[in-house]
């Protein structure tokens, strides 16, 4: 046994005595002991120094949206007065109201909306498909197929371009348009020498590639919900096996109730991309057809910006146009970023 001297204990008596002594002495004796000393310093000096990086990282990242809020409540005169830095001298709506009126902004709101909601709510069903069926079921090529999912993440849009712009001009699934003949298909498009439809400057290629889960970031929502699914425990689908639910019945009576928080989560990210996609959009839509919120960034027709501060004033109006463009997002955001945390923090994106 080592003979080690243990530490002398302060009794109870002796703390009590501390304390009445401490209390008894004058009060800014007290405010000196507890607040002048090495420890209460520390702690003034980390807490300076947190509060003011924050406040430097928070100016850094808000800055230039103040500044681009700002500019698009200025009027033309305010552009070129050297005095106006953020706060405009005569403040008005005209950029706003150019855009409504000459944009057509609420048209393009209603199309994108109708878009992006048929698209998110598509994509959020097919990939709870997906996911659950790589979660839960094991048969052959499950991990070949799921890299195939990891590998859409990983592959460049711009390298399927072509390929899909083709697909979906001379759309034929398997020939068979081509095996029934055109007069089957009098009120479709139907290209020359080859039967087919073509479905550019229609919804329908993004609704098709939704339903199929090829929809932009669809790997990434199979991803998040598969982790999600592969945390549920199987002896809940188990028990309802043995109380005679089939696998559908299972599925929608008790994997979707416990998947709610995933399934908004999944949904308000597919809804945002979509929201402000400019790729598949462009690609799909070739003509002046119908309008979607990208269309609007452009200089109004009614507003005159030719004179000397032409290019800030129209680096403000197009600046507006963004702000037009991601105000719904914040509204979403600021309603549903409670279940965005908790969908991240439920998917199970650490689990090996």
């Amino acid at each position: 046994m080592n003979n080690v001297e243990s530490a002398p204990k302060i009794k109870r008596e002796t703390k009590n005595t501390i304390r009445v002594d401490f209390e008894r002495t004058p009060f800014w004796e007290r405010v000196k002991a507890k607040l002048l000393n090495l420890y209460t310093l520390k702690k003034v000096v980390w807490y300076l120094f947190r509060l003011l990086l924050l406040l430097g990282i928070s100016y850094v990242i808000l800055f230039p949206f103040f500044s681009k809020i700002s500019s698009s409540f200025m009027s033309k005169e305010d552009f070129v007065d050297v005095t106006v830095i953020l706060i405009p001298k005569h403040p008005n709506l005209d950029i706003y109201r150019a855009i409504i009126k000459d944009n057509k902004y609420f048209e393009a709101l209603g199309n994108t909306f109708v878009l992006s909601l048929i698209c998110a709510a598509i994509q959020t069903f097919v990939c709870m498909f997906i996911a659950y069926g790589f979660a839960k079921f094991k048969f052959k090529g499950n991990g070949l197929l799921f890299m195939c999912v990891i590998f859409t993440l990983v592959v460049p849009h711009a390298t399927l371009q072509l390929s899909l712009f083709m697909k979906f001009r001379y759309f034929d699934v398997l020939g068979i348009l081509n095996l029934l003949g055109g007069g089957v298909f009098d009120g479709l498009n139907i290209t020359g020498g080859v039967t087919s439809v073509n479905f550019i400057n229609t919804n329908w290629p993004l609704y098709i590639l939704s339903l199929t889960g090829l929809g932009f970031k669809n790997g990434l929502y199979i991803f998040m919900l598969r982790q999600f699914f592969r945390g549920i425990p199987d002896e809940l689908e188990e028990s309802a096996y043995l109380d005679g639910s089939g696998i559908m019945r299972t599925f929608f009576s008790i994997i979707i109730p416990l998947s709610t928080t995933m399934m908004i989560t999944v949904f308000m990210f597919a809804f945002c991309w979509q929201w402000t996609d400019n790729f598949y959009t462009e690609l799909f839509y070739t003509t002046a057809g119908q309008k979607l919120l990208p269309d609007i960034i452009k200089i109004p027709k009614s507003l005159d910006t030719n004179y000397a501060g032409q290019s800030l004033y129209s680096s403000a109006i197009t600046n507006t146009c963004g702000i037009m463009i991601i105000a719904p997002l914040i509204v979403l955001y600021l309603f549903g970023q409670r279940y965005i945390v908790q969908g991240i923090e439920r998917s199970g994106l650490t689990a090996d």
